[in-house]
């Protein structure tokens, strides 16, 4: 088993024979106490700590997941997969092909499914009509919806109408009554999770659980944890709580081996694009506007309570209507925070992220993802969907993230998306000026951070290749030999 990150009695640590990407010098980088004491041509620095060569192998600074549901996503690789359900009759055959051998007092839980680009709609009859008595909830992939047959309605103590469907808060209900499963089986899941984070060379997550993810994380770190940071959310309804014990973002939790730190405070003011909840200016071809779940009013007082209690607020929005309405609230407040998902905004919006110094914590997977219901419910206007080189170029702050269930928790595959605006499948690329270079995305995926640098923490991902020069496909899946978190080794392959 590979050693805890911050054990302090770890000794010191030479790294050589390393590269910086773009660059051929060969480096060697010292590790003391847990951060990068020095980087210098290789050779200069006295031997004197144990010793990896890493064979002219190129670090880069530890990636870091600006956006994930941890127990979401290791609950989903124990689900059933919806995602490449290209109609509800698809996902009622995915869900009837694994009937067999559930326990009929046991949920069945499928995941992943995207209703807004189906020709056909989901409905209570077509999944009671395969499900029959076995309680069945389904749950798409951006979980702002929960498909349910008759019998987990009746379980979860739902009403449902005759499309089975659930949306936004009471989807959001139903979603956390599916993830009470024992600590002893889902803390060995995210534990499973964590390893398979750290061997894509990512050292720290945020982790906006819709919990009290203080106990949650101190529970899992004492039970054996310590593949990566975490920067634990907090919602609306437990910030006084928070506050009267004291907390505030960045703040670095007693019993969290200097791994666990206050994470933002989460606020969610729209839905979704696939559930067409997300609030725009311009109505859905169906007609709405989609939801604004909290009033600007509301938003308001949250930020200014947060900037009282020394909380960054994390604000999702995604139409472009609620992009509005939270930089409006920022502008009022005068407190920095960032917005979640950014995911259409008024071209007059776009540099007030910059204005106002907001960072935008974006997910370009989605953008691939989502790209086929882009075009059917903001036609004619997806030139400022997912608009990454817009907000950068307008002085926003970038930070990549998975929003993991809803896309793969690997770095690799948010980048590629980011630079390329395309996947391999044989459809050209989706509005590819609205593309990142790769140093630009590599330091979006890394706080800041594109080169490894003395007095930095020692998180350092090292990689087969040079990032900056590797054909398209092979940096989406991008080899990573190494993954160190504060000097530490939490990911190492055989020949390292």
């Amino acid at each position: 088993m590979l050693p805890q990150a911050t054990d302090p009695a770890a000794p010191d640590l030479l790294l050589t024979s390393v590269r910086q990407p773009g660059e051929a010098a060969l480096l060697d980088i010292r590790v003391a106490g847990g951060v990068i004491s020095h980087v210098v041509p290789a050779g200069e620095v006295p031997r004197d700590a144990p010793v990896v060569d890493l064979g002219g192998r190129f670090a880069i600074p530890g990636l870091w997941d600006e956006h994930v549901h941890m127990t979401q996503w290791a609950l989903a690789a124990n689900r059933v997969d919806l995602s490449k359900a290209e109609s509800a009759r698809d996902a009622v055959e995915a869900v009837r092909a694994r009937l067999s051998g559930t326990s009929p007092n046991r949920t069945l839980v499928g995941v992943g499914f995207r209703d807004a680009v189906w020709a056909d709609v989901p409905s209570l009859e077509m999944l009671d009509a395969a499900t029959h008595h076995q309680p069945t909830a389904l749950l798409s992939h951006d979980l702002h919806c929960v498909w349910l047959n008759s019998a987990a309605a009746s379980t979860y103590g739902v009403e449902v109408d005759a499309s089975g469907l659930l949306r936004e808060d009471a989807a959001f209900a139903v979603t956390r009554e599916l993830g009470r499963l024992p600590n002893e089986v889902v803390d060995p899941w995210v534990r499973d999770a964590g390893r398979s984070a750290a061997a894509r060379g990512i050292v720290g997550i945020v982790d906006f659980e819709m919990t009290w993810n203080r106990d949650v994380w101190l529970r899992r770190l004492a039970g054996g944890f310590g593949s990566l940071r975490v920067d634990a959310g907090v919602y609306p309804h437990d910030l006084q709580r928070a506050a009267a014990a004291g907390m505030r973002t960045g703040q670095e939790l007693n019993g969290g081996a200097g791994l666990l730190r206050v994470g933002p405070l989460k606020v969610l003011i729209d839905g979704s694009l696939n559930t067409r909840t997300a609030y725009c200016v311009d109505p859905y071809p169906y007609g709405g506007h989609g939801m604004l779940t909290v009033s600007e009013a509301e938003l308001l007082q949250l930020l200014v309570r947060a900037r009282e209690t020394g909380f960054v607020p994390a604000v999702h929005a995604i139409g472009d209507g609620a992009n509005k309405v939270a930089l409006d609230a920022f502008a009022a407040a005068g407190v920095l925070g960032r917005i979640e998902h950014a995911q259409f905004v008024r071209r007059e919006d776009l540099a007030r992220f910059g204005e106002l110094g907001l960072t935008a914590s974006v997910q370009p997977a989605h953008a691939l993802d989502d790209r086929d219901a882009a075009e059917s419910n903001w036609s004619g206007r997806t030139d400022r969907a997912f608009p990454l080189r817009s907000l950068l170029d307008a002085g926003a702050t970038l930070a990549l993230g998975s929003d993991a269930p809803v896309a793969p928790l690997d770095p690799w595959l948010a980048m590629s998306a980011a630079t390329t605006r395309s996947r391999p499948d044989g459809r050209g690329p989706w509005h590819p000026e609205q593309a990142l270079t790769r140093e630009e995305a590599l330091a979006a995926s890394s706080r800041g951070r594109s080169r490894i640098r003395a007095g930095d923490p020692a998180d350092i991902a090292v990689l087969d290749g040079d990032p900056l020069a590797v054909p398209d496909a092979v940096f989406a899946e991008m080899p990573v030999a190494a993954t160190l978190v504060a000097g530490q080794f939490t990911h190492r392959d055989p020949g390292v």
